[in-house]
């Protein structure tokens, strides 16, 4: 294993030591527990939004911490879901008297971690609401998830409902706003080769010198099917298919679009797999609203490529146009 760390046991601490120190403008990073807040807070009477879960995906989710998006993110080890401890502080630093959104990917240990520390804020006077959410399109009930895992479009959450949040909408507006994001996107991967966890200090799966996997998770769990090599058209063809099929997309609705890096991919091969999504899209007559291309959720050092799609009407455009400043999205 190469990798540019110090300790394999503190890669999450220095970390988030050179992140504040990067963002120190925009973040502030808090330890023992940890967890990481604007610099500026919110007004008072507005919903604060919580996200987290291991890392290892980064930028998701601190680099996504500011205005327009999130208050405060929580930060677990490596492909671990946080404590609730963490994530219970993480709360009340975000609440200004409104409530809080709690944003959990679907995966097993997060959704159990937040819905505990949900019940401690409850108990301290903070009315949380959570959005799950479950967008990957490949396999249902996994070694990590009783359903749909979450990946990638957990970003598009994040936006919209963070930009309903910083416009005044209550609690139950914001909520309702990422329920509908939620339920109008898809999303699905394929990884050309395994990561390396850094404690682990071996690939985290094995995959054959012509062989890729098809539906991965973000922590490397197995999709729907192992395969050969194909060129990049016909693996982008067969993601969007399984995606436009599931959200019964139709010609004349608009998309945003998200051709999300897996850590290892470099962007010359996101923009070829791009090209042919547009392609897909312009010939079932479905318009493109807003293109978002680059590593947003990743898998350490994965190569692989994911897709999601997001149907949106004026006021998810809208609210995406909003403005945002965080250290990954601007």
């Amino acid at each position: 294993m190469k990798k540019l760390v110090n300790d394999v046991h503190h890669v999450v601490h220095e970390t988030l030591e050179g992140f504040a120190l990067a963002h120190a403008d925009l973040v502030k990073v808090h330890f023992n527990p940890d967890y990481v807040t604007r610099t500026t807070s919110k007004g008072e009477g507005k919903v604060g939004l919580v996200s987290g879960g291991g890392s290892g995906h980064e930028p998701l989710h601190a680099g996504f911490v500011g205005l327009g998006m999130l208050d405060a993110a929580v930060p677990g080890a490596v492909f671990t879901s946080p404590t609730p401890d963490p994530i219970l502080e993480a709360t009340k630093a975000a609440d200004h008297g409104a409530g809080v959104l709690h944003i959990v990917k679907n995966y097993t240990g997060d959704v159990l971690n937040f819905e505990t520390a949900a019940e401690m804020a409850e108990m301290e006077d903070i009315e949380v609401r959570s959005v799950i959410v479950n967008d990957d399109v490949a396999v249902e009930d996994s070694l990590y998830t009783a359903g749909r895992r979450g990946v990638a479009g957990t970003i598009f959450v994040e936006k919209i409902a963070g930009a309903a949040a910083e416009r005044g909408d209550d609690l139950e507006k914001v909520s309702a706003i990422a329920e509908k994001v939620n339920s109008q996107m898809r999303s699905m991967g394929l990884g050309l080769g395994p990561c390396t966890v850094p404690h682990a200090g071996t690939p985290s799966f094995d995959l054959g010198e012509d062989e890729i996997e098809l539906g991965i998770g973000i922590h490397g769990e197995p999709g729907y099917r192992r395969g050969t090599m194909e060129c990049a058209d016909a693996l982008v063809t067969e993601l969007y298919v399984k995606i436009r099929d599931d959200l019964d997309l139709e010609a004349t609705q608009r998309v945003i679009t998200l051709v999300n890096g897996m850590g290892g991919t470099p962007s010359s091969e996101l923009y070829i797999c791009h090209r042919r999504l547009a392609q897909l899209l312009e010939s079932d007559g479905i318009e493109i609203a807003r293109t978002m291309v680059g590593n947003y959720v990743t898998s350490l050092e994965m190569p692989g490529v994911s897709i999601t799609l997001l149907r949106v009407d004026d006021e998810l455009l809208e609210l995406f146009d909003a403005p945002v400043v965080t250290p990954a999205w601007k």
